[in-house]
């Protein structure tokens, strides 16, 4: 990841996240979340909003497992 470039926070329907230039093309299956900046200030926002790491998929699994 370059320092000088700016990046936007992308989320899958998977609700994981990813850092992504922003003059580049968004891959499909993922969408902007409307946060852009450095590499810092993206990471600093996923570390915020991300508190569960495994998949929606997984985590609907389980809770219905458990109900």
């Amino acid at each position: 990841m370059d320092e000088n470039t700016r990046y936007q926070v992308l989320r899958n329907d998977e609700e994981q996240y990813s850092l992504w230039p922003v003059d580049i093309e968004v891959p499909a299956g993922w969408q902007p979340v409307g946060k852009e900046g450095t590499v810092a200030e993206c990471s600093a926002y996923v570390d915020e909003v991300w508190t569960d790491m495994r998949p929606k998929s997984l985590r609907e699994r389980m809770e219905n497992a458990g109900a």
